[in-house]
């Protein structure tokens, strides 16, 4: 099992940075990777991006490819997101994701450890 509990979201502005942090904990110490996903309202859950936990191998959403990134604190088991040039349309529900696995997947349904989720809103 792999408790994920993230911190950082919140209200900004358009072209406000914004970093989300989530640290887990459990069965760190196995292969496995993390990610994130948001849910807009009235959306499907939305891939950001992952991290290979192992060699910090990183993939994104086309949406947020160079303007967010993902990093990880292997000291702390922390993954962060920073979000630079946010935009109204990234206004949702932030979720921290693992699995264990060193397979970087798109696939919502193939991470089976979820964190509470984070409200991000972008004002205009």
């Amino acid at each position: 099992q792999v408790q994920l509990v993230e911190s950082g979201g919140g209200l900004v502005q358009a072209g406000d940075s914004l970093k989300l942090s989530c640290a887990a904990s459990g069965r760190t110490s196995s292969p496995y990777s993390m990610g994130w996903f948001r849910r807009a309202p009235g959306q499907e859950r939305e891939f950001v991006g992952a991290i290979r936990w192992s060699d910090g191998r990183t993939n994104y959403a086309d949406s947020v490819k160079g303007r967010f990134t993902i990093s990880r604190d292997a000291a702390k088991n922390t993954v962060y997101l920073q979000m630079n040039s946010l935009k109204p349309e990234d206004t949702a529900v932030y979720y921290c994701v693992a699995r264990l696995s060193t397979i970087l997947t798109v696939r919502p349904d193939s991470y089976p450890y979820w964190g509470q989720g984070a409200q991000v809103t972008v004002s205009s």
